[in-house]
Formats: C-alpha cells, structure tokens, sequence
C-alpha cells in the first residue's frame, strides 16, 4: 500500500464574466511575480519564501487590486518564483552557464494555482460540471472521466489558442502486487517505424508534423503579413496556435492508445535506453526523431504510462 499522486486534466468552458476574471488573475500574479523577482534581484542576500510571504498583507494595502485575488494563489506565485531560482541553481551547480531569470512580459504568464483550498468541484448530473474557484465564481468543466482520489490541488491553465483548462492533482493509495511476468515483450523505436517488437509488429511513424508542415507554413506567412496589435493579427495568431494544438493531440492520443495496447497485453515491457537529447543534435535526423515523439512514447516516468501500469 503507497500513496500516489495523479493529475486529471479537464477542459473549461468559462462564461465571459469568468474569462474576464481569470485573465485579470493571471494579469494580477504576472506582476507579483515580477515585483518579488525585481526585489530578489536588488538583495545581495536571497531572503527566504516565507520572509516574503509575510510581505503580502502590506502589498496588498498599497495595491488594492490583489484583494481581487485568493490569497493562496499569490503564495503561489512565490512558490513558482523559488523554483525556479531552485532550477537556475541546480544548472549553475551542473556547470551550465546561465543568466538571472527574466521578467514575465504580457501574455507570457499562463498558470495559477489552487493549493489545499479555494476550489470545489460541484456536480450538476448535467454535461457540465461546475467547478468553484475562490474570487471567481462557478466554471462550467467537462469532467469526462471519474476522479478516484482526493483533489489537493488545482492548477488553471490557458493555452495560447485561448482554451482554458483545469488540471486537478489528487492523491490516492494504491494496493501494489507483485507477481512473477508472464507475458514479457522488448520494443525498439525507430524512425521508418515507429515501433518494432520481439513479436514481430511493426508500427507505421503516423508523421504528424510532416502531415501538417504545409498548413503550418501558410499560416505563419499569414501571421508575418498582419500589423503588429491588429484585431487580424490576432485572428491569424489563434489560427496557427490551434493548428499546433491540433499536432500534439493527435500525436497524444496515438501514443495513449498504443501504450494501452501495450500495457493490456503483456506484464513487462522492456524498451532500450536511449541518449535522445545527444541524438538530436544530428541536425538530418533531429526533426523526425523529435516527431516521432520517443521522449514521450515509453518514459516510465510519464504520468501516461504509470497510469496504465497501476489501472489509475
């Protein structure tokens, strides 16, 4: 018996009241972000998480509008701002040359975060679920599958074809049983393939960028002609974000259907290690190995496949 933790992710269906009200929270913890960070900077000495979340009372009285904000969503956004300072360290401790962080400029901040309280998810017995986020009301959410599981976190994401989504971290204890494989099977990847096994298949690369390459080309021509700030340009910007958005679910959903075929039918599943980050900077090869998606396809520490694997 462990526990474990699992993200569901669920579209948001936002009325425009909502979505007025999000952006202005994701407008609203972009410069509390780059206030604290401006402030890092100043300081020889990097004073702790929590000297600064003390500050935030006093910040709040001289900017009013962050009352308009839960206040753990802000605690959040310190927490955001130390990892990646944590992140920055580590490469600075690997030998990588590295800068200071840079400020979040407009757009560029596209998550917040519920932590521990501030959200309910309300069923309605309806298509649409409701989700209540502190300062913002009821969201209408699909919920398309059962969450098993207690949520301990929510996290709101838009995406730059102006979708919003909730992803919903829950924790759940899992019974693990080992027992003696019966059915073993060793893949191999490849670029013709995709796949070839020990049992012989071999699975077409659907080549889903090659597929798509031309569109997307003509759309950003599209985008480069429109004046810069024009109601147009942004037309033609949501176009080609979709156009890619549409890439990566098609890329996602053919690998969550051959990983189930995969996990369905045998008790191990043993792939060859390799060094893909050294391989794609063989500049012929780089562009296919990337679109063929092995970094995604059978990394056991992907959320796809230890959902499988557990039955989640």
């Amino acid at each position: 018996m462990g526990k474990f933790q699992l993200t569901y992710r669920f579209r948001l269906y936002p009325k425009p009241e909502h979505e007025e009200r999000l952006l202005q929270t994701l407008e609203i913890c972009r410069q509390t972000y780059n206030h604290f960070l401006a402030q890092l900077n100043k300081n020889e000495k990097i004073p702790s998480r929590l000297e600064l979340q003390a500050q935030l009372p006093k910040l709040k009285q001289e900017k009013p509008e962050l009352n308009r904000v839960y206040s753990k969503v802000l605690q959040m956004v310190l927490y955001q701002l130390y990892s990646n300072l944590k992140a920055l360290s580590q490469l600075k401790r690997n030998g990588k040359k590295v800068g200071r962080l840079r400020f979040k400029g407009k757009g560029w901040f596209k998550t917040f975060v519920y932590n521990q309280s501030g959200f309910k998810l309300i069923k309605t017995g309806k298509r649409l679920d409701l989700l209540h986020l502190s300062k913002i009301g009821d969201v209408p959410i699909r919920i398309h599958r059962p969450i098993k599981g207690k949520i301990k976190q929510v996290i709101i994401k838009r995406h730059n074809s102006g979708k919003w989504y909730a992803c919903l971290c829950v924790e759940k204890e899992i019974n693990i049983v080992q027992r003696e494989p019966k059915r073993v099977v060793g893949i191999d990847v490849g670029i013709k393939y995709f796949l070839t096994d020990s049992d012989g298949r071999q699975i077409e690369n659907p080549r889903f960028y090659e597929r798509t390459l031309e569109r997307i080309r003509i759309l950003h021509r599209n985008l480069s002609r429109k004046k810069r700030g024009s109601k147009n340009r942004e037309k033609a910007r949501v176009k080609l974000a979709r156009a890619y958005e549409k890439l990566v679910n098609q890329r996602n959903d053919f690998l969550h259907k051959l990983s189930r075929f995969y996990v369905n039918n045998y008790d191990m599943i043993c792939v060859e290690n390799l060094n893909i980050m050294n391989m794609v900077r063989n500049h012929k090869l780089a562009g296919k190995i990337l679109d063929a998606s092995w970094v995604n396809s059978f990394d056991c520490s992907n959320t796809r496949l230890r959902e499988l694997v557990f039955g989640w």
